[in-house]
């Protein structure tokens, strides 16, 4: 089992580029960044985790600057978007975005995706919260289009738009791997139907061993190979214990959190979670 790491890029933490050199140098095998466009300051979203929003929710870089600072930084550590909020994305310029970094990283990228939860900041960008993810249905259709006809068209309620041709085609064929967040069944039938993989929480009871089984029964009520579908655990426990059931019961990859800290606390604990990558 791979295990990598997952990062809010903020203006007041570590360099991204440092982070990534870091973490490929005590044999991690990727860097996630999260995403937040914006956050309204009405704040009437409650924060999903309780409590009070946590300060870095509104101080990240753009994940795809961010990534391509840690992709010039290092050679081979991969390089995903945990996640990228795709109802507040344009399909056409993400599908750039995405094929840009893929190609320029040497084939290193992993698009995890999701729908997003504050219901103001999706608003912002002229998405509804009760219609998100037929939203990010369409928007990854048309860009699985983009990323993989030479002339691509795409017509739907939310995405329209006539033959065109885009380039650079990413560099993973036929398009880097797909994840999608979340827990639910709903999750994993979009999941089956457009996606490459699970990127799922470890919460609420989830156990890996029925996860996978619950996946994989999912996957052929749908006619599609099991094995075609990767599991990627955000923000699993600092345990090797826990790390190495996940690996026992055919968890593909996990990824620890580097907290929200200075820059030289980040590298202490960069030191302290390594030990935990050789499961």
């Amino acid at each position: 089992m791979r295990v990598g790491a997952f990062y809010f890029p903020t203006d007041y933490g570590i360099n991204v580029a440092e982070l990534a050199r870091a973490l490929e140098d005590r044999g991690f095998d990727s860097l996630y960044v999260c995403e937040h466009t914006h956050i309204p300051t009405s704040r009437k979203s409650p924060f999903p985790g309780g409590g009070e929003l946590p300060k870095r929710y509104a101080h990240t870089h753009d994940p795809f600057v961010a990534l391509s600072f840690a992709a010039a930084a290092t050679k081979t550590l991969k390089l995903g978007t945990g996640i990228a909020l795709i109802p507040q994305r344009d399909p056409i310029v993400t599908a750039k975005s995405v094929a840009s970094l893929d190609q320029l990283s040497g084939g290193r990228f992993i698009f995890g995706i999701g729908g997003g939860w504050n219901v103001e900041e999706m608003e912002n960008h002229g998405a509804s919260y009760d219609t998100r993810f037929k939203m990010m249905r369409e928007r990854m259709l048309a860009m699985k289009e983009l990323w993989t006809k030479e002339e691509a068209e795409y017509h739907g309620e939310f995405v329209n738009f006539d033959p065109v041709w885009q380039y650079p085609k990413p560099k993973q064929r036929p398009h880097p791997p797909i994840l999608l967040g979340g827990e639910t069944d709903y999750t994993l039938k979009r999941i089956v139907e457009f996606c490459d993989g699970w990127f799922p929480r470890p919460r609420g009871g989830w156990e890996p061993k029925s996860a996978v089984e619950r996946l994989h029964r999912m996957a052929k009520e749908a006619g599609r190979d099991p094995k075609s579908l990767s599991i990627t655990v955000f923000r699993a426990p600092n345990d090797k214990a826990v790390l190495a059931a996940y690996q026992n019961n055919g968890i593909d990859s996990a990824l620890l959190e580097i907290p929200d800290l200075s820059r030289d606390e980040i590298l202490r604990e960069v030191d302290k979670l390594a030990p935990l990558v050789k499961v």
